[in-house]
């Protein structure tokens, strides 16, 4: 068979058979609007649909978002102001919107669909957080073309691709957290940017790009502010918080009580991973970003998400987190042949984000299978039950 590779030993196995879900969710949106209109639209789902179907056609619908952009903006020039050719069609901006809409409420189905059909259990979250890992790309990927390169109200590729590492760390977080703490702290972000982005590019459908080129203040163009809102988001509000939420942990003795040597083991590898990126896209002799960013964020969405996907099952599974990914020293390599072999730069970017995306997708293939083999059940499939 393709996924039978065993990534999961006794000890992860045996932690996912004690395995209870414990998160708290504060979110005032979530609370009051989105989950309201979700326990109504559950009512009219269907009882024989999987949950993990729910939340894998979820993900298809964000990734044919972004591969519908792709096709029409593919180097992010097209809503640039320097840009001579035809625009985006408006049309493409307003299925965006509406494929980000339907990908979020799957999302926000797939737990309550779980719970109704009593088919919860480790596999669905580990299946859900998983993929969600995966679209922290695909997601500022799609929004980067409302705004493109190439004019001076919008950012240039480097600083999208701190955006992204923005992301990437946002959603890191609430990982490391649950894995010192026990306890999984759904970030008011999320939601909040989803619901932001729906009406975001659904605006954009009506009133075209060019409205964002406007000027908030003298200096900081609708682009500039978005991108400044990523830092503080970040820098600000989720790393203290994260930081005091594993301290009372800690002090209360109500988490896993690690030190502090233990309890940042997850950090190595994701700390590893941007550093590598960042080195390359700073020694690239031939200015590899610029050249194919679109590549070079998938390259690095699927790496990210691969770290993320493991530190989720040690968290989940209470076991030791990894600290080295063996798709860094791949890396190591790319930019090694990159920095010395410049005329073939390119192609070892194109090798290992192939390397990175198949690599990743085998892994998730194997550890679903992998586990719905153990708890005997079927990750797309409610069987009938025997009366």
């Amino acid at each position: 068979m393709v996924f039978d590779n065993l990534y999961l030993n006794k000890d992860h196995l045996d932690g996912f058979d004690n395995y209870k879900y414990n998160a708290i969710d504060t979110n005032p949106l979530g609370t009051y609007i989105m989950h309201p209109f979700w326990n109504a639209l559950i009512k009219v789902t269907p009882r024989w649909i999987a949950p993990n179907l729910l939340t894998f056609v979820g993900f298809l619908f964000t990734v044919g978002a972004s591969l519908l952009l792709a096709y029409y903006d593919y180097g992010f020039y097209v809503s640039g102001i320097n840009y001579k050719g035809d625009p985006i069609p408006r049309w493409v901006f307003g299925v965006v919107s509406l494929f980000i809409f339907i990908s979020y409420s799957l999302d926000g189905l797939d737990g309550k669909q779980a719970r109704r059909t009593g088919t919860s259990g480790p596999l669905g979250e580990l299946f859900d957080h998983g993929l969600d890992s995966w679209t922290t790309i695909f997601i500022p990927t799609a929004l980067y073309s409302i705004f493109g390169r190439d004019d001076p109200n919008t950012i240039q590729p480097i600083r999208m691709y701190y955006i992204c590492i923005m992301v990437f760390i946002n959603f890191y977080l609430a990982h490391w957290e649950k894995y010192n703490t026990g306890v999984l702290y759904l970030p008011w972000s999320y939601d909040f940017s989803m619901v932001g982005l729906v009406f975001f590019f659904g605006l954009t459908a009506i009133f075209g790009p060019e409205k964002w080129k406007m000027s908030l203040t003298d200096n900081y163009s609708f682009g500039h502010v978005t991108e400044i809102t990523f830092y503080f988001t970040t820098f600000v509000t989720n790393i203290p918080v994260s930081i005091y939420n594993i301290y009372i942990s800690n002090r209360d003795k109500t988490g896993k009580n690690l030190s502090i040597l233990e309890g940042s083991r997850p950090l190595v590898p994701l700390t590893v991973f941007v550093s590598l990126c960042l080195i390359w896209v700073k020694m690239s002799p031939t200015n590899i970003l610029e050249r194919d960013p679109r590549i070079f964020f998938m390259m690095s969405g699927a790496i990210f998400s691969n770290i993320c996907c493991r530190l989720i099952v040690a968290q989940m599974s209470k076991t030791r987190c990894e600290a080295h990914n063996n798709l860094l020293s791949f890396m190591v390599v790319a930019i090694f042949f990159s920095v010395f072999l410049p005329p073939i730069e390119l192609i070892c970017m194109y090798i290992m984000a192939l390397i990175s995306i198949v690599t990743h997708i085998y892994y998730g293939g194997c550890v679903v299978k992998q586990m719905a083999d153990h708890f005997k059940i079927m990750c797309f499939k409610i069987p009938y039950k025997k009366h």
